[in-house]
């Protein structure tokens, strides 16, 4: 009897002794998950972002961006593939992306730019509705490079560039037999006077964006008032703000802008969206351009960093000025010149001579003598 009691007594302690233990590990689990909480907060996923661009949710593809916004017209305002005929193996991309216009070049600064200039004109030729010839084949340091440059405006270019006006960084045309030192150095002056009178723009190339080059380039603005200046590629390794200050202070200088630098290129310290307040504020100032890719993995890359521009500033009136009505008006605006029209004469039959031939543009010229009108 004792012996049961006993036994009783100790199935009596082992019970409570469970008890306990459960309650005790269920404090403490309570314990460490309180603790886990707090060092560790439940937070909303955040996006994935790559640098340099926009978050996973806004980064859409180049055939949804073209879908989305290929309605808008297009022009790349800066482009290198008359080197090497580069243009024709680009024809397909240019039309599958709904790039409407090319401001088309080739080399830049050097004896070999006379005959890339020789090719865009050839591509401006067969297709004068979409290749918009600009010239850089001209020696800056000589008075034969004035010489040239109105021989070559006379027939029918519409743009003096890409030229180096300054470059001590860049890998290419810090190299150029007919760069200058700066934008008021060598025939530049004249060449500007020049481009005044036939209403052309010139395509600067100045690197770095700052210091004495800069210092020099604004002193061009503002003694050559009615000379049109592109700057060019105005976004890279520059800031919004040295950019705002120009557009603000110099009222005859657009910046162009390749988006895939800022988009795609790791050295980029800027993005998109950081040059969009000043886009807005001089939306009727900035041009649009690939720089045929240069530095990144592709010239369709760079298109794609084109419509990523149109897509961050998120307004179809400034994308459709900045993509295409402010380079068009600077080509639309110039009038036909003297060579042009003596040309028209020569062809003329009688097809030509209800038009007002004083009034012609050089655009509506070009494609006269190239039978397109």
């Amino acid at each position: 009897m004792r012996s049961k009691k006993k036994i009783s007594y100790l199935l009596l302690i082992l019970f409570f002794a469970c008890i306990g233990a459960a309650l005790l590990g269920k404090v403490l689990f309570l314990s460490d998950t309180t603790a886990t909480q707090e060092i560790i907060p439940i937070t909303e996923p955040k996006p994935v972002t790559t640098e340099n661009t926009a978050p996973l949710a806004a980064n859409k593809s180049l055939l949804e961006l073209v879908k989305a916004y290929g309605g808008i017209p297009l022009i790349d305002a800066h482009n290198h593939d008359a080197s090497g005929y580069k243009y024709i193996g680009m024809k397909n991309i240019w039309e599958k992306n709904a790039v409407d216009r090319i401001v088309l070049f080739g080399d830049v600064s050097e004896p070999s730019a006379v005959k890339t200039d020789e090719i865009a004109w050839e591509a401006y030729r067969d297709r004068p509705d979409v290749i918009i010839p600009f010239f850089s084949g001209i020696n800056l340091l000589e008075s034969s490079g004035v010489d040239a440059t109105r021989t070559m405006l006379e027939k029918g270019y519409f743009g003096i560039g890409e030229i180096a006006a300054a470059s001590t960084n860049s890998p290419v045309l810090s190299r150029v037999a007919w760069k200058t030192k700066h934008p008021m150095d060598g025939f530049l002056p004249q060449i500007y006077e020049l481009c005044a009178e036939y209403k052309a723009p010139v395509l600067l190339h100045i690197d770095p964006p700052n210091g004495f080059v800069i210092e020099q380039f604004k002193d061009a603005l503002t003694s050559y008032p009615n000379t049109t200046f592109i700057f060019a590629h105005a976004n890279a390794f520059n800031s919004p703000g040295n950019i705002r200050e120009l557009l603000k202070t110099y009222p005859n200088v657009y910046a162009d802008f390749f988006a895939g630098f800022t988009a795609f290129n790791p050295e980029s310290s800027n993005k998109l969206k950081d040059f969009i307040p000043v886009m807005k504020e001089f939306p009727d100032r900035f041009v649009l351009s690939t720089d045929s890719g240069f530095g990144l993995k592709s010239e369709e890359q760079a298109i794609e960093g084109m419509y990523r521009l149109i897509d961050e500033l998120d307004d179809k009136k400034i994308a459709t000025m900045i993509a295409y009505d402010n380079l068009y008006a600077l080509i639309h605006d110039q009038p036909a010149t003297k060579t042009q029209i003596e040309a028209i004469h020569k062809l003329d039959n009688g097809k030509f001579q209800s038009l007002n031939l004083d009034k012609l543009t050089k655009l509506e010229a070009g494609e006269i003598l190239f039978g397109k009108k």
